[in-house]
């Protein structure tokens, strides 16, 4: 049976004999007879992302327009601290365990759907992305024969349309459909009242919005050669219009010929106003305020290329630095994914956790260190040193599938 598809499109009315209002009452009839046509196209075009959505002229200004690309909505700051987190935790390998102790590992922990995803690393990348941002879905496309899913994916936020019943519960739809209990709900931060979660950077949008002014302020000083303003003086008392055409003839004049020098005649002199070229980009300004951003993303201004702020808190190491990211910004981020993962996914008593080791392991000397206390007291053996450290050993390599010690990433 062939894929038939419909597609809309208006009726031959006249626009000019169609009454106004007609996107609203009284003139909005619901399922008018004849107000479209269907014909058949053919197969749909290719898949789009989501629509851009900008307010009309009268649009009320106590109404929201959709919350659509949010991704495109990011500034540098913000899309590299949320890509910083997601990219670290995606690499870090996850595994089962099951009273405190390593388990069977489900097949999905390789790959959730091998259809889209290349490894689990790119679906830990979505989904954690997607927290960060505020809230996750993650749909169950596949069942094993207990009723455990098989495969699942994430799905795009704003694909679902989450409300609150009068029973107190979020109620889920996707599109027309109720997807039950396929689909779980992650959010960054919940309420009882509110369907959605609420992310970072909402509480910070307001920074988001000063942030975005900044960089185009900065953009706009650059286009504009990085020419210092002016001051222009006229020997004589001006009008409110000549003063208007003196400053559109010399912003015409310096936009036309970049790098020339200016001529003045009539008396005119022009004074340039002493401001160092860091004073014009407002750079300790856009440096504060990106280092709050990172700040509420839980990345440690430094790894973001942000000055420190030159407070009193020092790193004695990078380990150091990545153990404080880890257990301050980081773990928080891990635990409630993984849990949620693991209540939707696994039975009772089995949980999904990661091992955060190669993140924040010390450095060689640290590590023989602790290696030479634990072999001296029986806790490991040279052997177990060697497989941990990956050493080969002599005549043959070193099994690389050694299951990794547990890591609780529960606060």
């Amino acid at each position: 049976m062939g894929l038939f598809t419909r597609s809309l499109r208006p009726n031959d009315n006249d626009p000019l004999d169609v009454p106004p209002a007609t996107v609203g009452p009284p003139a909005y009839v619901p399922g008018e007879a004849g107000a479209l046509e269907f014909v058949d196209e053919g197969p749909p075009p290719p898949r789009m992302g989501p629509p851009s959505s900008a307010p009309w002229s009268g649009w009320p200004a106590e109404w929201n327009t959709p919350a659509w690309g949010q991704f495109n909505s990011l500034v540098d700051t913000a899309w590299l601290c949320i890509d910083l987190n997601a990219s670290i935790i995606s690499t870090m390998p996850p595994y089962a365990t099951q009273g405190g102790s390593v388990t069977t590992a489900p097949t999905w922990l390789a790959n959730p759907d091998p259809d889209l995803y290349a490894s689990w690393d790119e679906f830990a990348k979505q989904v954690w992305w997607d927290y960060q941002m505020g809230e996750a879905f993650v749909i169950c496309t596949a069942r094993y024969a207990d009723g455990y899913p098989a495969r699942f994916h994430v799905l795009e936020p704003w694909l679902v349309n989450v409300e609150m019943g009068d029973d107190g519960r979020r109620h889920y739809r996707i599109g027309s459909v109720d997807p039950g209990p396929d689909l779980l709900h992650i959010r960054y931060k919940s309420t009882t009242s509110s369907p959605h979660g609420v992310g970072p950077l909402d509480a910070g949008a307001s920074r988001m919005v000063a942030a975005g002014l900044l960089q185009r302020y900065a953009a706009r000083v650059i286009e504009s050669g990085g020419v210092p303003y002016y001051v222009i003086t006229h020997p004589s008392e001006l009008t409110g219009t000549q003063v208007a055409d003196l400053q559109a003839q010399w912003y015409a004049s310096r936009s036309s010929s970049l790098g020339m020098p200016a001529i003045m005649s009539g008396g005119i002199t022009i004074e340039p106003l002493q401001i160092s070229p860091s004073d014009m980009a407002l750079v300790e300004l856009s440096q504060y305020n990106d280092s709050r951003i990172a700040v509420m993303l839980g990345v440690p201004p430094f790894l973001a290329g942000l000055p420190s702020g030159g407070d009193s808190m020092t790193y004695s190491n990078v380990t150091a630095l990545f153990d404080y990211h880890w257990r301050a910004g980081l773990r928080p981020k891990v635990s409630p994914v993984v849990h949620a993962l693991s209540q939707w996914a696994l039975p009772r008593g089995t949980d999904i956790e990661v091992n955060r080791d190669e993140y924040v392991r010390p450095d060689a000397l640290q590590r023989a260190q602790t290696y030479d206390v634990l072999t001296r007291i029986g806790a490991l053996s040279p052997d177990e040193v060697r497989q941990l450290e990956r050493f080969a050993l002599a005549g043959q390599a070193v099994d690389r599938t050694i299951t990794p010690a547990p890591v609780e990433v529960t606060t």
